[in-house]
């Protein structure tokens, strides 16, 4: 389906061809099938969604404990924890903490980036260099070490508060990100045409340009998201996460203090951990490509 309008003046009638959204999805589709690694990360990342959501019908209770330190058997494909427990159900549930984990620390950076790199980029002046100096002095400190000193401060570390701090931290990129496009978009002639009949800023903003820069927002969030799962891996296995919490971070963590006498204990969340990011990775590079966005890296 494509919209049709009609511009009439006195000599022509002039016809512009739109194309839907249903259309647009169908060329981005098109697109990403062209390449076999995005393909190869689109249905990994399905893979684990399914596998996250629909954990219950497939994988054994986690909490049901057997024989202890069991290897990978029929019974056990990926063999027992050192309390009985099915690592192949762990990690199945494990898929769930990890997922949610990724998930919510983009959105919380996405709203902090996205809404300091819109008033900094659209507002100018005094308050873009406020913004900017602060986000490029964040940007300058290593992002892991800045992690480990400001999870430390807490003393009861929650799965929250891990995505809390990773969230805080990690939006001085997108903000880089949405500044830059603000400034090339506030002004274009669709910009300059919508304040001259008396747009606000807010309609501008909302209206004009940020539909323009939703397709690098969210190859920006397909691409962060095995960072933020694999910082959490990282911060639980150097000991400042959230014991309590069943992600793959703590599977790790735990299956080291075993790694001469169980080896799977540590081998199987490794290697999920290392598909999952591959996965968003070789999806996020395909999208990138498909919706012709250009971004750097972190």
């Amino acid at each position: 389906m494509t919209k049709r309008r009609h511009t009439k003046s006195e000599e022509e009638t002039e016809e512009v061809y739109e194309p839907s959204k249903a259309t647009r999805l169908f060329i981005i589709w098109r697109k990403l099938k062209r390449s076999e690694l995005a393909v190869l990360g689109f249905g990994i990342v399905v893979i684990m969604v399914i596998v996250a959501l629909f954990a219950p019908f497939f994988a054994p209770n986690p909490d049901k404990m057997g024989i202890p330190m069991r290897p990978p058997t029929m019974g056990h494909f990926l063999g027992t924890d050192a309390r009985g427990r099915d690592m192949l159900a762990l990690i199945s549930y494990g898929a769930r903490i990890s997922l949610y984990i990724g998930l919510a620390t983009v959105a919380l950076e996405l709203a902090i980036g996205l809404s300091i790199g819109m008033i900094s980029g659209f507002f100018g002046g005094i308050i873009d260099e406020v913004l900017m100096r602060l986000t490029d002095v964040i940007l300058t400190l290593p992002e892991l070490p800045l992690l480990i000193v400001v999870v430390s401060l807490f003393e009861q570390r929650s799965v929250n508060t891990i995505v809390l701090v990773m969230g805080v931290v990690g939006w001085p990129f997108i903000a880089r990100v949405v500044r830059s496009e603000f400034l090339s978009l506030r002004e274009s002639t669709y910009v300059e045409a919508a304040r001259s009949i008396g747009a606000t800023n807010w309609r501008i903003i909302v209206h004009h340009i940020l539909p323009n820069i939703m397709s690098t927002l969210i190859v920006l969030a397909t691409m962060d998201i095995p960072w933020y799962i694999f910082y959490e891996a990282t911060l639980t296995f150097l000991g400042f996460g959230d014991p309590n919490s069943p992600s793959w971070g703590v599977l790790l963590e735990r299956g080291r203090l075993y790694l001469g006498s169980a080896w799977w204990l540590i081998t199987f969340p490794g290697i999920a951990l290392l598909i999952v990011s591959m996965g968003f990775n070789l999806f996020g590079d395909g999208l990138r490509d498909a919706l012709d966005v250009k971004t750097g890296g972190r």
